[in-house]
């Protein structure tokens, strides 16, 4: 039984109310959240870390799944059709209460909660699965996050991010082109101007994006931790390729430039980890 960390569950950081309240941001979402895109994109997700729990031979029945940065539900809720226990927490109030009516009326019993990924409102040790889903990106302190991360799962649970590819020129964080090689200096100037005076450059987040990462620096941070990381080619099924495809997955997989130079032509960074020095990963197969 998970219970809660945070003793005043309602007594919240002043932050939360900072990013998340403002009309357009809440409509953004909540109107995103409800798109068949979304849901196949969080199906797909869903469905290959349950791919990867069973080679990794960790458990899943009755697994407990942390959704960080949950939104309105949609991921939780795919989670929750197949009997999974899920702990949704968001830093915004108005969509966390919007997450709780559509579980209401849907008649699923998922937890959630408002709070921050910096201060996890669940005991150490308590879940199965975390879900990061495209937000280390807009938090500063993104390495309280992933100590957050640590504390709060299993030995042997599962991590699964998503979050900025800086290798990679596509991205969907600023509407400007080239964004993810822009140098800090420049950065910096738009997040300042995109809180100010253009905030349609970031769909009107509070917060937009402000760390940009590889999934080779995020190995790095998750490895001092005492994780072991898998890419997404890594869980890329090379059973469901045939011919020239297959081919090339296994060369990128198998070559390390390669495996470097695909990162730079795939937007976003995929990360699944587990947690364990002791724990051998297997790659999917």
């Amino acid at each position: 039984m998970v219970e809660q960390h945070r003793a005043q569950q309602n007594e919240l950081p002043q932050e939360l109310t900072a990013n998340t309240n403002g009309d357009q941001f809440f409509k953004y979402y909540a109107e995103a959240s409800k798109t068949e895109e979304t849901r196949e994109r969080f199906l797909r997700l869903r469905d290959m870390l349950l791919r990867v729990m069973k080679q990794q031979s960790l458990p899943v029945g009755n697994a407990e799944v942390a959704d960080i940065g949950c939104g309105a539900g949609t991921q939780a809720f795919l989670w929750a059709e197949l009997g999974f226990r899920i702990f949704g927490v968001d830093s915004n109030q108005a969509l966390i209460q919007l997450a709780q009516r559509r579980a209401a009326e849907i008649g699923f019993d998922v937890d959630f909660s408002a709070g921050t990924a910096e201060d996890l409102p669940w005991t150490d040790k308590s879940m199965d699965v975390c879900l990061a889903i495209e937000l280390l990106e807009h938090v500063p302190k993104w390495q309280e996050c992933l100590k957050e991360f640590d504390r709060v799962l299993k030995p042997g649970g599962i991590l699964c991010v998503t979050t900025t590819n800086k290798l990679c020129p596509v991205q969907h964080e600023f509407k400007l082109p080239l964004y993810s090689w822009y140098p800090a200096p420049i950065k910096r100037y738009y997040e300042r101007i995109a809180t100010s005076k253009r905030p349609e450059l970031v769909n009107h987040a509070k917060f937009p994006a402000v760390n940009w990462f590889s999934y080779f620096s995020l190995r790095k941070a998750l490895r001092a931790l005492g994780f072991e990381t898998l890419d997404r080619f890594d869980v890329n099924n090379t059973q469901n390729r045939k011919g020239l495809p297959r081919y090339v997955l296994l060369a990128i997989q198998n070559i390390p430039f390669l495996r470097w130079l695909a990162h730079v032509f795939v937007q976003g960074t995929l990360v699944v980890a587990i947690k364990g020095k002791t724990h051998h990963v297997q790659k999917i197969d």
